[in-house]
């Protein structure tokens, strides 16, 4: 096939002043970003955009200042220093409007690189494991270069493109990137129990990676007819796939099928989704539509924060000021659990930090990010138990959070909270 080239060949379409969008998550195509840095002498001011990505992000090292930009709409660890060295930024987007903004050409595109399997006999190649919004960049994009990688699982959905879609193939055969599943400890595994307990039968879930899901994951056994409609999974749902529990009879999108936008794990979950007509990976801008999740009766969104305070407000995307991840898709599917028949939100998250700091918090840092607003939020688990806000007053909402917080933390929080409604009311 005449399109095939090498990678060297293919990143040359390459120019100062373009944006490029990369392919996210378990299907970076690093073979391609290695090959565009090691044009960097050649070029300048060229803006990388992406998710999250996994593997190694030559481009971003601060040595590359005048030749590449990256720009996060979600950011991960291989490009976190970006922000504070001077040559990354972040665009707060919803996962599920990132496409509209490819198509729009709000954020135009020049070039896309993505990864991809070999084409099938009809000359069709599959996104794999991460669609989000890759299939927006490739409509959007004047070039498409793929990354044509013999691992890289077949999926159903919205991920299948035809090589006329493509205008460079490159062959590079390497293992997709794996996310091993943590040893679940003994808190999180309170939390999981707790999130279990308020999940009833036939219910459809949405959840985040690691521990804390998997742990409620591990408490579902025995419970009946659960679906999964969601941003990403990992292998935490296989087993349960396998022992009939998630069967998504009772969805209200996609009934009978897994959906979701992009999975992360071991390979053993690659290849439990290879050619599995069961799990359909859609874009963003549908699967994360809010007025499709709450489509799904007895819908359940469970996420993580790295802070919450006491009326209910959650940080889920720094750190104070400091950027350290991302919007995602929390909102979409807080609300959109929240509008469900019968649904829950439900937000999770261990009392302290690993340093010991209560992550439930009178107020919020300074510059932190409100992700989830406090009208939109209803359960905020901890090991301590669970905080059910909905429809509670700001002094209700609280004590609550003050009963989950941890025990070491409970009087200096509520102390705090209490001498800034003090000075509040004294303005």
């Amino acid at each position: 096939m005449g399109k095939y080239v090498t990678a060297q060949e293919a990143v040359k379409i390459v120019q100062s002043n373009d944006r490029v969008y990369v392919h996210a998550a378990g299907a970076t195509p690093n073979w391609l970003t290695q090959c565009l840095t090691d044009r960097a002498s050649e070029l300048r001011n060229v803006e990388i955009c992406h998710l999250h990505t996994e593997g190694p992000a030559p481009y971003a090292d601060p040595q590359y200042t005048d030749s590449f930009h990256v720009n996060s709409f979600f950011i991960g660890q291989n490009v976190r220093h970006t922000l504070a060295a001077g040559n990354g930024s972040y665009t707060p987007v919803f996962l599920s409007e990132l496409p509209r903004l490819f198509r729009k050409r709000v954020v135009p595109l020049d070039v896309v690189f993505i990864q991809v399997s070999p084409p099938d006999q009809h000359g069709y190649c599959s996104l794999g494991v991460s669609v989000e919004a890759a299939v927006a960049a490739i409509e959007s994009a004047k070039t498409v270069i793929a990354q044509v990688n013999v691992n890289m699982p077949r999926t159903f959905g919205d991920g299948i493109l035809h090589v006329a879609e493509i205008d460079y193939l490159v062959a590079y055969d390497c293992p997709i990137h794996e996310k091993k599943e943590e040893q679940i400890t003994p808190l999180e595994s309170k939390i999981g129990a707790y999130i279990a307990s308020l999940i009833e039968d036939k219910s459809t879930l949405q959840l985040g990676i690691g521990s804390i899901p998997n742990a409620a994951l591990a408490n579902l056994m025995n419970h009946k007819d659960l679906g999964l409609h969601t941003e990403m999974f990992s292998d935490g749902v296989i087993d349960l796939i396998e022992s009939n529990v998630i069967n998504c009879n009772y969805k209200g999108v996609t009934r009978g099928r897994v959906l979701s936008t992009f999975m992360l794990g071991s390979k053993r979950l690659y290849d439990f989704a290879n050619d599995n007509p069961f799990i359909e990976l859609r874009e963003s801008s549908y699967v994360n539509d809010t007025a499709k999740i709450r489509r799904n009766p007895k819908m359940v969104a469970i996420n993580s924060a790295i802070e919450v305070d006491i009326t209910g407000q959650v940080c889920a995307d720094s750190i104070g000021a400091n950027m350290y991840s991302g919007v995602g898709g929390q909102m979409d599917f807080v609300r959109g659990a929240a509008l469900s028949e019968g649904g829950k939100a439900i937000i999770a998250l261990p009392s302290v930090t690993k340093k010991g700091a209560s992550r439930i918090v009178p107020f919020l840092k300074q510059g932190a990010g409100v992700v989830s607003t406090r009208s939109h939020v209803q359960y905020i688990i901890t090991e301590n138990g669970i905080a059910d806000l909905y429809g509670k007053t700001l002094k209700q909402r609280a004590d609550q959070m003050i009963k989950i917080a941890h025990p070491d933390h409970q009087e200096s929080i509520d102390k705090a909270y209490f001498e800034l409604l003090k000075q509040s009311r004294a303005q």
